[in-house]
């Protein structure tokens, strides 16, 4: 007969690399080679009787089998990992925490409060992945992930955290060249840089009520890009106000259009855990809505 013990035998070296994507971040994350981590889910494999990987010099690709594997045992997996952290008390949280957020608050803001919160809370470690593309939450394996604006109905709960306002902003070379807009009808005669969302461009949309999508010369996904082509010179960006202090304070940037201010967007803390949020993710969730009262409240 099968003993547990047996049955969960590279169930963690699976799970994990699933969801960092290869052996060698696996072994990373766990704490071993990526050879142990291979073999481990190869006696998983044997065990089961089938191909959980599709292996190739390049690539990690899971199959039907593990596909569905995954989507069963991940939540058990996660299961034991909120009953550890339950019984912990607050003043010793250890283990990971799985973060995903944009690039512009990972740039200018997170890297500065992760480092606070270490400080704090010397027994956890980060995992921050910093992108602009709306991860899958729980395929993936995060804990959080951050997003601005509106959310749409996902199933998954929600924290807010603060607020944060857009502003239009441009270099001084650009203005020189172009001239600064006047009104919101100005803005269709000059170069506006779009941010993408779903590959569809993100409009510019002001607190009056008024919404124009402007045609410009550069469309991306990516908010750094966005605001150094703006540096650069290349046209007018719709940015968070956080984003672009530092420049607007140096004058690579100006903010165009003062008068007309624009929507102000929420800031959330999303998570797959239900009224059972691990404590070591509670308390980095509290201390990011301290944190983004501090900043507006010195703003």
């Amino acid at each position: 007969m099968t003993t547990i013990m047996e049955k969960t035998t590279g169930l963690v070296a699976f799970v994990r690399t699933v969801q960092n994507g290869s052996f060698a971040s696996a072994g990373r994350i766990i704490g071993a080679s990526p050879s142990a981590v291979s073999k481990s889910v190869a006696r998983l494999e044997e065990r089961l009787g089938v191909r959980l990987f599709q292996r190739s010099t390049r690539t990690l690709r899971l199959t039907v089998e593990g596909t569905d594997y995954y989507e069963r045992v991940a939540p058990l997996l996660q299961a034991m990992e909120e009953a550890e952290n339950h019984v912990q008390s607050n003043e010793t949280p250890q283990g990971l925490i799985r973060i995903s957020v944009p690039v512009l608050v990972g740039r200018v803001l997170m890297a500065r409060w992760v480092a606070k919160f270490v400080l704090l809370y010397p027994r956890l470690k980060f995992d921050l992945d910093v992108t602009d593309r709306n991860v899958d939450i729980i395929r993936e394996g995060f804990d959080l992930a951050l997003r601005i604006g509106a959310l749409p109905d996902s199933g998954l709960n929600a924290r807010l955290l603060g607020y944060t306002d857009h502003i239009l902003a441009a270099s001084p070379a650009y203005l020189k060249r172009r001239g600064a807009p006047l009104t919101l009808d100005d803005l269709q005669h000059h170069d506006c840089l779009r941010f993408l969302i779903a590959g569809r461009p993100f409009p510019y949309a002001f607190a009056g009520g008024a919404s124009i999508i402007p045609d410009g010369p550069l469309d991306t996904s990516d908010g750094a890009t966005l605001r150094q082509a703006a540096v650069e010179g290349m046209g007018i960006i719709q940015i968070p106000r956080f984003a672009v202090a530092d420049d607007i304070a140096a004058g690579t940037l100006i903010h165009v259009l003062p008068g007309f201010p624009m929507l102000v967007s929420p800031i959330h803390a999303l998570h797959p855990f239900g009224r059972q949020l691990p404590i070591r993710a509670r308390l980095f969730v509290d201390f990011l809505v301290e944190q983004f009262r501090e900043k507006d409240t010195a703003s």
